[in-house]
């Protein structure tokens, strides 16, 4: 029988969709999923160690995934002398998955293929204030756009992940009173989803599929103690804790961004003052920016037209040419967004941070702010073993995430329709 299972993050997408498991079909699904997340391949030797299973045992169900087309051989390629090992890889021709990331002011929708490589990928502006009906009526004419030109029909979809920015509840796929997305609350994102595209989608908040994305793909391969914290218009952080994604009793776990920071400062969407996304979010940065170049301080920033056009990319790119204002602005925001992460650090002791999002894009001028000052106010014993690191998947980590979750439900459904076939047959 299977023992530490190495892909919990993954297990409840799936299991949400399938029937009961049996011993043998569970132990599939571990293999499958090391399979997917061993970079470069794996050999069955490895698969019977990892899993704790004879090898007999591992032949018997890679022999079952190869004749199912889910997986193939392919050579090593490390080898310098000698005949090299067969290792086993997911068959990327298998089918196809969508991953879209609905941020507060833009939306990224990929096609991916089932070994997670991605075929189209479009990012565009989004307003998520604009309500449900218009924000999906985008996706859905960028998803069938996408679509198109890679001639993919949308029914050879088998799965679709997406994000959002607010508090899910996860079984009934919808966000619960989210700060930023006025009007979703409640809405039946899934179901109407599902409807609409005819195949399951998985729903999420994106900054916990940027953790996923980053775990499975970027800077947090592997890990099992993980935070990423998500900096873009506001800001979200998703929760790896020994292998689970932690959401919370209601789904609103990792609501980093309001933490109060500052007693009695600016206002936040959430009614709060003073939380780090009033005073360290993209929108925060942009109204500091504007309250520089009102006050007639000296900076390159005063040349945009109007004043309240200017934005946190205006500031990340004054900050780069030398801009001490803009500078100072970012390095305020990265000591802000350390503070918060420090608490945090205290609190779940980590192995990494990963920093994402629009906001983390910005490089040094950032995140040196936020390492600095997590290393002055966590606890030595915190500190000494955690990383903080960028994000390594750079603006993909949510959009990534939705894939790997559309992925595990499309993968894990098919060997498992498979095996339920094969019952039936012999009966």
């Amino acid at each position: 029988m299977l023992t530490n299972f190495p892909q919990k993050p993954l297990m409840s997408t799936y299991l949400r969709c399938l029937p009961a498991l049996n011993a043998k079909n569970i132990n599939k699904h571990a293999v499958l999923d090391l399979i997917r997340f061993t970079p470069s391949g794996i050999s069955r030797v490895e698969l019977a160690q990892r899993v704790h299973l004879t090898r007999a045992a591992v032949s018997t169900i890679v022999t079952d995934l190869l004749t199912s087309g889910t997986i193939r051989e392919a050579e090593s390629r490390s080898v310098n002398s000698g005949r090299p090992p067969i290792l086993l890889e997911i068959n990327p021709g298998g089918g196809y998955v969508a991953g879209i990331d609905m941020g507060a002011s833009h939306m990224t929708v990929i096609i991916a293929n089932y070994a997670a490589h991605i075929v189209e990928e479009k990012e565009v502006p989004l307003d998520i204030a604009q309500g449900p009906k218009a924000s999906i009526a985008q996706a859905d004419q960028i998803l069938r756009e996408l679509l198109s030109t890679a001639k993919i029909p949308l029914k050879h979809l088998r799965a679709i992940g997406i994000g959002v920015p607010g508090p899910i509840v996860a079984d009934a796929g919808m966000v619960l009173a989210p700060p930023i997305m006025p009007g979703w609350d409640r809405f039946p994102i899934r179901d109407t989803l599902e409807k609409m595209w005819g195949c399951p989608v998985s729903l999420n908040n994106d900054a916990e599929l940027g953790a996923m994305g980053e775990w499975a793909y970027g800077a947090g391969r592997g890990e099992q103690n993980l935070a990423y914290i998500k900096v873009g218009t506001g800001i979200g952080s998703g929760l790896l804790l020994d292998g689970h994604i932690y959401r919370g009793a209601t789904g609103s776990a990792g609501e980093i961004g309001h933490l109060i920071i500052k007693e009695n400062g600016a206002k936040c969407t959430c009614g709060n003052r003073g939380c780090l996304e009033a005073m360290a979010g993209g929108m925060a940065i942009a109204r500091q920016a504007q309250a520089a170049v009102r006050d007639k301080k000296r900076t390159r920033l005063a040349d945009i037209k109007p004043i309240k056009s200017l934005t946190a990319q205006h500031v990340a790119a004054a900050a780069r040419h030398g801009d001490l204002i803009a500078q100072q602005i970012l390095s305020q925001a990265g000591h802000h967004v350390g503070v918060a992460i420090a608490g945090l650090v205290n609190l779940f002791n980590p192995n990494m941070v990963v920093v994402g999002g629009g906001v983390a894009q910005i490089g040094d001028l950032f995140i040196e702010p936020v390492r600095e000052t997590v290393q002055k106010h966590s606890l030595p014993a915190a500190t000494q073993a955690v990383r903080i690191t960028t994000a390594l998947l750079g603006r993909r980590s949510s959009s990534m995430g939705a894939a790997i979750q559309a992925l595990t439900i499309a993968l894990h459904r098919g060997i498992e329709k498979k095996e339920l076939a094969q019952h039936r047959t012999a009966k």
